[in-house]
């Protein structure tokens, strides 16, 4: 959230769509930063099976007594209108996982009272599965909500990286600016590894081979630096350290003790 709002204010007059899980897909998220950033932040998250959804109210009649109405009819929950919907998808080309795929789905703009405002919710179908995605920006087309729901998968690998393969969630330090210091340096470590992966002339040798998969892992990376490291012409570039690190005046201090 205040991740959310920091680039908002860096970013003064640029839209801004976050990308989350079902689970911050809420209004814990949605109010706080549409009340600091207003009418340029939209969120795009995976609709929870059990939402219920509601049609867009009526227009009010000339001379209707009462208040406007906030929602329509009740449409029931995502599951149900995944069965009612599943026969009037039609196929869309989508670049997803680096790859171009064809994927059914359909669209409907209705009302979500989690957030108390009209979503445009795309259901996806696959083989024997479906997932709802929902996004408060009404003016993304359906091939966008897909592509962009599914680019957030590439942070969550960068993300396992950072903790499990540099090991920012293994710090043992109690002071918070230590412990920035040591996140900051792992993100580094991140952001140099894959620099140097780029650079390469040619993909590094998959460890674990997939069927039908040629790209590269994270680890894959890392034993490469490693045998580079370890070659033994690897100190042409990084020649090593020829000072003693023997302190003169502690040295002196030792002698004198002994």
């Amino acid at each position: 959230m205040l991740i959310a709002i920091a680039i908002a204010e860096h970013f003064s007059t640029a839209p801004i769509l976050t990308v989350t899980d079902s689970w911050f897909g809420n209004n814990g998220l949605w109010k706080p930063v549409y009340k600091a950033i207003g009418s340029r932040f939209n969120i795009l998250s995976r609709l929870r099976c059990n939402n219920v959804l509601y049609d867009r109210p009526e227009k009010r009649k000339p001379k209707q007594r009462g208040r406007n109405k906030k929602y329509g009819q009740r449409l029931g929950s995502a599951t149900d209108m995944a069965k009612t919907v599943q026969q009037k998808a039609r196929s869309y080309t989508v670049n997803l996982y680096g790859k171009q795929r064809e994927v059914r789905a359909y669209s409907r703009v209705v009302m979500l009272k989690t957030l108390k405002r009209p979503v445009q919710v795309a259901w996806v179908f696959r083989r024997t599965q479906w997932i709802a995605l929902f996004t408060t920006d009404l003016s993304l087309s359906v091939t966008q909500i897909i592509e962009y729901y599914g680019a957030r998968w590439k942070i969550e690998s960068g993300l396992k990286e950072l903790k499990q393969d540099i090991g920012s969630h293994k710090s043992q330090c109690r002071n918070a600016q230590a412990v920035t210091n040591h996140l900051n340096f792992c993100m580094m470590a991140t952001t140099l590894t894959w620099i140097y992966a780029v650079r390469l002339k040619t993909n590094p040798e998959r460890r674990h081979k997939v069927k039908g998969r040629a790209s590269f892992a994270f680890s894959d990376i890392r034993r490469t630096i490693a045998e580079a490291a370890l070659d033994p012409d690897f100190e042409r570039v990084c020649p090593k350290y020829s000072s003693s690190p023997v302190n003169s005046v502690v040295a002196v201090l030792l002698r004198m003790v002994a």
